[in-house]
């Protein structure tokens, strides 16, 4: 019966453009790593997003905490620049997605697209040009923070309160005027409020889980998911371990999170947000991105519909960039 459902799983990844909404893989890049080459470390290339049915990744720019406090800027143009470099040997497979036409050739499957992201906003130095820069140069959506507070608002790593800053204000409407997803993933509590206050369009938390079934700060509140639903917004649910279950994760308690999260926000609002590349720490079942289907078999053994399924594997993902890009 298990074979079954796989079976059917894998059809539907293979009939439903799937997103995932969050992978540091531009992070293995830097470091040797080869989106065309299969076996390659890490748990993304090319291989294993195609054996799921990935239509689209979102690749984050993740500045690492040592470089965090000087030379942001610079690590982010290097990491840019390393994703640029392999996207000109395997442009013939990849698009990036900068505009809503684009959506078009990825949902079609005719290539895999990559949508750019920054993970927190140090690597702008102060600067709303630095942000125009990047949107130029093909980035899409932004994280204001990771976990520690910077010149835009404050982490969730903060004791005290900070809240959003006058620049993160500023950021927040400057990223709204050229149609950027705000991502609050990391945010602490307080920035989180204030961001959906200033924000004119629907933000998005792209890789976080339900408090109530794993209190870790990294996961959100039920008001805090509410609030992000009235707003449009979706939360991709992630499969860092420590912020599935305290003990034993498995795609199980994945599933218990999507489900959950779909009773408090409504179908429409969910979608999946691996961490894939950012987490040395996996579930087992939940390997890499090839394993995916094992997630879309689970639910389908709970009675889930497949129009359900779809559009948690990418469907929400999509209308959203359909309203919100260029």
């Amino acid at each position: 019966m298990k074979d079954d459902w796989l079976a059917q799983a894998r059809e539907m990844h293979r009939r439903y453009p799937v997103v995932d909404a969050h992978c540091d893989t531009i992070s293995q890049l830097i470091r040797g790593g080869r989106l065309g080459e299969p076996g390659s470390p890490g748990q993304v290339d090319l291989r294993r997003l195609q054996a799921a049915g990935i239509r689209l990744v979102f690749f984050s720019l993740f500045v690492e905490p040592e470089f965090q406090a000087a030379g942001s800027l610079r690590r982010a143009l290097c990491l840019l620049d390393c994703f640029w470099q392999e996207y000109l040997a395997l442009r013939e497979q990849l698009l990036v997605v900068r505009e809503k036409k684009d959506l078009a050739v990825v949902k079609a499957g005719r290539k895999l697209g990559v949508l750019l992201t920054l993970e927190g906003g140090e690597a702008l130095e102060g600067e709303l040009g630095i942000l125009r820069q990047f949107y130029r140069l093909g980035v899409r959506g932004a994280g204001l923070t990771w976990n520690r507070r910077n010149a835009l608002a404050g982490g969730i790593e903060e004791s005290r309160a900070p809240g959003l800053s006058d620049f993160g204000a500023a950021v927040v409407r400057e990223m709204n005027r050229w149609g950027m997803l705000i991502d609050v993933s990391h945010l602490h509590e307080r920035a989180f409020w204030e961001v959906l206050e200033v924000s004119r369009a629907p933000v998005v938390a792209s890789h976080a889980n339900a408090y109530r079934l794993c209190p870790h700060p990294r996961n959100l509140k039920d008001e805090q998911l509410r609030a992000l639903a009235a707003r449009g917004g979706v939360v991709g649910v992630t499969f860092v371990p420590a912020f599935v279950a305290a003990e034993a994760p498995s795609v199980e308690r994945v599933a218990d999170h999507l489900e959950y999260l779909c009773q408090i926000m409504g179908v429409e609002a969910v979608g999946l947000g691996s961490d894939f590349d950012g987490t040395r720490e996996v579930i087992p079942g939940l390997e890499d991105a090839a394993a995916l289907p094992h997630l879309t078999a689970c639910l389908l053994a709970r009675g889930w519909r497949e129009e359900e399924v779809g559009k948690i594997l990418g469907g929400n993902w999509l209308r959203l960039l359909e309203h919100l890009l260029p």
